[in-house]
């Protein structure tokens, strides 16, 4: 099933992932997620998950600027289809580390 929308879309120039940056000690921490996500509440099997704009909503970004601020992260949690398959096709995360809440994929880096 994941496979199906991890082929590359050139959207450089959509702005339509939010990012958001916490600066914690020496961690970096983004949240990445789809903008039409905010505020969605996401249930699956025992799963839930809040895309709350207090924690995801940050600058709306190109998919070029998403990798670049995967690059400086050492923690990242990402929600939806399109920031996630940034990820994948990036080499952040790996398929297998992807799961699904209410059909949404999500997926955390962290750098060890």
């Amino acid at each position: 099933m994941l496979s199906l929308f991890i082929t590359i879309v050139d959207n450089q120039g959509d702005r339509d992932i939010y990012i958001k940056r916490y600066d914690i000690g020496p961690d970096v921490l983004v949240a990445v997620c789809d903008i039409e996500l905010i505020g969605k509440h996401l249930e699956e099997g025992g799963l839930t998950l809040e895309v709350s704009e207090s924690f995801y909503k940050g600058e709306a970004v190109t998919e070029s600027e998403v990798v670049a601020s995967l690059r400086q992260a050492t923690i990242a949690n990402l929600v939806g289809e399109r920031a996630v398959r940034c990820a994948l096709a990036n080499s952040f995360v790996e398929e297998a580390n992807v799961i699904f809440i209410g059909g949404v994929p999500h997926a955390q880096m962290v750098r060890i």
